[in-house]
């Protein structure tokens, strides 16, 4: 055993890149199970191994342990995880580590502690990065969740949040006008940047954003929220992009009139940047519409792509009347984000392995039919939520299928939290019926009390209470009335009420 232990160990395979996390359940955890354990690894085989380390991926607890355990003459990637602001800063004035750091460092990751709510917390972190690594090329934070978000937030940058080696920056910020300042001049060599942003609204302040930025060469911009300011804001910014060569947008913007289509794009974008040769987007258009309007169909929308040869366009229109809203996404293909948000039964179907977050939504019901595509798309969907009070239509033919056993079951083997609590009691049934859906363990579940109530026929259900059992945590909305049969009902289950 030792001597296929010393054999594995001396493999440079093995050793040039050596991560120290996995990950489970949304979130980064270390992989020693014991400080024995780590004080070993760190005694015996970091020293023999050391000289081939090219690349270390480590969680805050064993991070200065193993950094201290020899010297890395080759390192020049780190990953940092679950890391916290007084973490960072210990790690970072650590006299030991300080040549590594600002000589070799050239790749960064970081993944700050999702529990870090302090805005501050993002900004200081940031500040001390571009302090110590002076070398840094690539800047990637990265969370263990599509759902984490620590963000970049300030009202005037400080002067030490600038680089002049930096190429790559990916990044989550919480206003436009960071956005303008990452752009600004302070990293002059910068080419690539990713930026997710929490909203986009017009600058508070006076930012430089008129100069060309003519180092960048990619640019993605996410945005979570709805905005207005398409053309206001977004095309302004792109436009100073003068020689970029790839291009992203993922947002959702409310409009007044018109939908964001191909015809659009091709005016506003795609004529206008010569040096285009990438582009991919994930572009929702939201009207309120009234009696007097005249909007476009799926295929007039579609028709609006026939320009774009040498991409799949998918294009989805919804008029939602009972919101009084016209929905119109439009997508490339093969899609590339995390998330797909507010899918209706217009849905087209394909597959999308890139994405965690789903959520549905629609002024007509979900029949069983539609909840097998969704966990067909998106076979690693790890977050759904269901927004649709509407009943089921086809129950009773679900019921005659079920008792011939025709009834397919809908399977979701990564899903990890279910929000079903603004939705109808047919879906609560609909997923915690085991002779329609199938869950893994470790479920998180919001639900309404009264609803769980009645689809477990108050806890006495049997077709119910294999999928209850892997019902991790129980988040309800209500008071609950007969905790006993509860607790019963949801062995496993953390009740929160």
């Amino acid at each position: 055993v030792n001597e296929r232990l010393n054999k594995i160990i001396h493999d440079p395979v093995f050793t040039s890149r050596l991560s120290f996390l996995n990950w489970s359940l949304n979130k980064f955890i270390n992989k020693f199970s014991s400080d024995i354990i780590l004080g070993r690894f760190c005694l015996q085989i970091l020293p023999e191994i050391h000289m081939k380390i090219k690349w270390l991926d480590l969680d805050s607890s064993s991070m200065k342990n193993i950094l201290r355990a020899a010297n890395y003459p080759h390192l020049h990637v780190l990953g940092l995880y679950n890391i916290e602001e007084e973490t960072a800063k210990c790690l970072f004035n650590d006299e030991r580590l300080s040549c590594i750091f600002t000589n070799q460092i050239t790749i960064l990751i970081i993944s700050i502690d999702p529990g870090e709510k302090q805005l501050s917390a993002m900004e200081n972190i940031c500040n001390r990065i571009f302090t110590v690594f002076m070398n840094l090329t690539h800047l990637m934070f990265y969370d263990a969740s599509c759902e984490n978000n620590v963000r970049l937030l300030f009202n005037i940058p400080s002067p030490r949040f600038s680089s002049s080696s930096l190429l790559v920056l990916n990044i989550k910020v919480q206003t436009f006008d960071v956005c303008l300042y990452i752009l600004d001049g302070r990293f002059e060599q910068l080419h690539t940047l990713h930026i997710e942003l929490a909203n986009i609204f017009p600058p508070l302040g006076e930012i430089e954003n008129q100069r060309k930025i003519r180092n960048l060469r990619g640019f993605v911009l996410t945005c979570m929220l709805t905005t207005s300011y398409y053309n206001e804001l977004i095309l302004p910014l792109i436009y100073r992009m003068t020689n970029l060569e790839e291009l992203g947008l993922y947002f959702t913007a409310h409009n007044n009139e018109t939908f964001i289509d191909g015809n659009n794009l091709k005016k506003n974008i795609l004529n206008r940047m010569s040096q285009l040769n990438q582009f991919s987007f994930d572009i929702r258009s939201v009207i309120f519409i009234n009696n007097e309007m005249n909007l476009p169909s799926k295929e007039d929308i579609q028709q609006t792509f026939i320009d774009f040869q040498y991409m799949k366009i998918i294009s989805c229109v919804d008029y939602l009347l009972e919101y009084k809203q016209a929905l119109c996404h439009i997508y490339s293909y093969p899609f590339l984000m995390r998330r797909f948000e507010d899918i209706t039964n217009n849905f087209p179907g394909g597959l999308y392995p890139y994405v965690r977050f789903v959520s549905l939504y629609d002024d007509h019901p979900f029949e069983h039919e539609f909840f097998i595509r969704i966990s067909q798309s998106f076979p690693f969907m790890e977050k759904l939520i269901i927004n649709n009070r509407y009943a089921q239509n086809q129950k009773e033919s679900y019921k005659l299928m079920n008792d011939n056993s025709n009834l397919s079951i809908a399977k979701y083997y990564n899903l990890i939290t279910l929000d079903i609590d603004r939705a109808h009691d047919d879906y609560s049934e609909e997923f915690l019926c085991n002779t329609k859906t199938y869950l893994q363990n470790n479920i998180l579940l919001f639900i309404r009390y009264e609803a769980l109530q009645s689809v477990t026929h108050n806890y006495t259900r049997d077709d119910t209470r294999i999928n209850c059992a892997k019902i991790n945590e129980l988040y309800l909305l209500e008071k609950v009335k007969d905790s006993k049969s509860l607790e019963d009902y949801f062995p496993f289950a953390t009740i929160i009420e």
